[in-house]
């Protein structure tokens, strides 16, 4: 499997779309599960495409992926990372993830579990 340098990011159904552009007019790599018409998808099946996609998963559901992560750790099976979020308001989200994104390689993210509060 091939490595970015850049972290890629997908977005979840329930984060803004607007996340996902505001990242892109920065010059980052962002799409929402809404810009590829997975909103409907399972938990399971949008944490499948961004694997296939090569991208970290970015989701206000910090349970349902935190197991997501368990059974892909403890199955040996390789993902481009989670970060989970409070839902807070857009401008902060965005900070919190130029924050993310200028500290980490995708190679540092990939078979992550982090948090946005991380990078206040």
């Amino acid at each position: 499997m091939s490595t970015r340098l850049f972290i890629a990011l997908y977005f979840d159904a329930d984060v803004s779309k607007k996340l996902a552009q505001a990242l892109r007019d920065e010059g980052f790599d962002a799409i929402s599960a809404w810009d590829v018409n997975n909103a409907e998808l399972s938990d399971r099946e949008n944490l499948k495409y961004a694997i296939a996609a090569q991208r970290a998963f970015v989701t206000f559901n910090s349970d349902d992926f935190a197991r997501l992560y368990d059974d892909f750790w403890r199955g040996g099976r390789e993902h481009f990372g989670i970060i989970v979020s409070e839902q807070i308001p857009i401008g902060e989200m965005l900070h919190r993830l130029l924050r993310l994104l200028d500290s980490m390689t995708a190679e540092e993210m990939r078979n992550t579990f982090r948090n946005l509060g991380e990078f206040k």
